[in-house]
């Protein structure tokens, strides 16, 4: 069972927490689970402000660099007006990043973990969530696995979808590539190979092939380059490095969804491949927009974002 508590809880989440400034205003809370210790940030609008009763999740992506900046817009706009979580997966922010296997089956766990602490929290409601790029393979599993958990979910830039071959292969089989991941960790030379790759100018190499720009949101660069240098940086990234954290039955995953689903996608930059979207395009819960941004759209666009999002809960979610 999952226990939670707020800042000054032992542990390998709240370590790392103390090394690394928040990624995020309101409370930060550590969560024991069956996928380790799980960081996350809350805050709530007070009552005479609040719009809703009903929690939006908000979850990063996964890369060299990930943590809950990446959700930051977001995080922002909705604390004003409903109550407002964003979870940090294992091996990101504040959440252990001890050296273990890092699969989907870990960051489906934890957000289910945290699904069960928002209810804990709010009785028995159904939240809202929102995952950014591969983040939203783990966040359509879980929804797979407890569809009843979530009132709607949304996709932001998520993969899977790339080019027209479907990814239906075994139950919860995955891409990677074990001798990848060997070559990665090989010691004595694998931090530096980790330090390289998270060198200020390359990440923000890879900010710049993500926004398809190089007018990029200098916050989340700053957060980005200081959250690679927290102790166990490297674990989570190599897995992802080597395919591990990549679903091979993510289209069967997708396909499977029936609650509403936002999916949203940018236009621009290195992500912009979603021929495979046309699998679940015409079907009735599925909302799929495009906006002219790069792949989060969200920090570049977000008024436009919010409105579109919004409208999808009223017209789509409210009515269903």
């Amino acid at each position: 069972m999952a226990e939670a508590a707020t800042d000054g809880t032992a542990g390998k989440a709240e370590a790392s927490a103390q090394t690394l400034p928040p990624a995020l205003t309101g409370e930060r809370r550590t969560l024991q689970s069956k996928a380790g210790s799980l960081c996350y940030y809350h805050a709530a609008p007070k009552s005479e402000e609040q719009r809703t009763d009903v929690p939006l999740l908000l979850i990063h992506s996964v890369n060299a660099a990930g943590s809950a900046y990446e959700v930051k817009p977001l995080y922002d706009h909705y604390a004003k007006w409903r109550p407002v979580y964003a979870l940090e997966l294992p091996g990101f922010g504040g959440s252990d990043r001890s050296d273990r296997a890092y699969t989907p089956r870990l960051m489906t766990d934890a957000i289910h973990a945290m699904v069960e602490e928002i209810q804990r929290l709010h009785g028995e409601g159904k939240p809202d969530a929102i995952a950014l790029s591969l983040g939203s393979e783990f966040l359509a599993r879980a929804a797979h696995e407890s569809p009843d958990a979530f009132r709607s979910i949304g996709l932001v830039s998520p993969t899977g979808f790339k080019g027209t071959g479907r990814l239906d292969g075994p139950a919860e089989s995955t891409r990677g590539m074990p001798w990848l991941h060997t070559f990665f960790v090989r010691a004595p030379w694998s931090q530096g190979l980790f330090n390289a790759l998270t060198k200020r100018s390359v990440i923000r190499y890879f900010l710049n092939k993500a926004w398809g720009s190089k007018d990029i949101d200098l916050g989340l660069l700053e957060y980005s380059v200081a959250t690679t240098r927290q102790p166990g940086a490297k674990n989570a990234p190599y897995h992802f490095l080597a395919g591990n954290l990549f679903s091979a039955d993510i289209t069967t995953i997708y396909e499977s969804l029936k609650l509403p689903v936002f999916m949203v996608h940018g236009e621009r930059g290195d992500f912009v491949d979603f021929k495979g979207k046309a699998v679940v395009a015409k079907r009735p819960n599925w909302l799929i927009y495009e906006m002219p941004t790069g792949a989060l759209p969200y920090f570049e666009m977000p008024e436009s974002f919010v409105a579109e999002y919004e409208a999808f809960l009223q017209n789509q979610v409210m009515k269903a």
